[in-house]
């Protein structure tokens, strides 16, 4: 079984929350609720469930700042969260599960399904790191079978898809593979100066060095790469240049 506590301060929600597991996952058994910060942290200190799934904003605070004071106890979370976009990409770039309100019961099984108790405090970690450092120094988290890797977003060169995987490419050269469709990065790094020019490649606008429109049209990069941009990418591309 896997030990959980509910940490949420909305009463139909915590309900929502227990029937989607009594339903869909028969294999979680939930310990205990708290509906608020003080509460929540003395109830996980006593029970070190496995899994806690936390409600990002608590009437004392938000789930971040419960996080903070637990950095002894390890335990996965899904995060339980409304529909705040900022919220969903800072969730997205991690390695941390979230559901949306009202909970799927297919969503919930699919999180769950994920959890991986040796693994997770360092997934919090990262969160939370990202989550203090976003606004100075945006960074994304990179995970494969091998390795986490957190990587600012101005180190990062170009990406090229490679099926259902993403290569990124950084400015020293390193190259990580990540188990993701290029159309997911492409998507949660479009507010950060990244462009896909073609269906195989995205690239940081940052790093562009030139567009040369011979030889079927290419971006050269600052690392020397050739980037061909697809036709009807280019109008796209241009506007851009013309605003530097």
């Amino acid at each position: 079984m896997i030990r959980a506590v509910i940490v949420e301060d909305m009463d139909a929600a915590i309900q929502s929350l227990r029937m989607a597991l009594s339903e869909s996952c028969p294999n979680v058994e939930v310990l205990g609720q708290a509906g608020n910060i003080v509460d929540a942290a003395k109830l996980i200190r006593q029970i070190e469930p496995d899994v806690v799934f936390l409600d990002v904003e608590l009437e004392d605070g938000t789930g971040f700042d419960l996080l903070e004071i637990l950095p002894d106890i390890d335990f996965k979370v899904i995060f339980i969260t409304g529909s705040d976009e900022h919220a969903l990409r800072a969730f997205r770039f991690s390695a941390v599960d979230y559901l949306l309100k009202p909970i799927i019961a297919t969503d919930l099984k699919s999180s769950v399904d994920k959890i991986n108790v040796p693994d997770s405090r360092e997934n919090v970690e990262i969160l939370l790191e990202q989550w203090q450092q976003s606004e100075r120094r945006p960074r994304i988290t990179l995970r494969n079978s091998d390795e986490i890797k957190i990587v600012s977003l101005a180190e990062i060169v170009r990406c090229q898809a490679d099926n259902n995987y993403t290569t990124f490419v950084l400015t020293d050269g390193t190259k990580f593979l990540v188990s993701k469709t290029l159309k997911t990065y492409a998507s949660l790094l479009q507010d950060h100066s990244f462009m896909r020019v073609h269906q195989s490649h995205l690239i940081n606008l940052s790093h562009v060095s030139s567009f040369v429109r011979s030889e079927g049209g290419y971006l050269l990069m600052d690392d020397g790469t050739r980037v061909p941009v697809a036709l009807r990418k280019r109008a796209h591309l241009s506007r851009w240049l013309d605003q530097l």
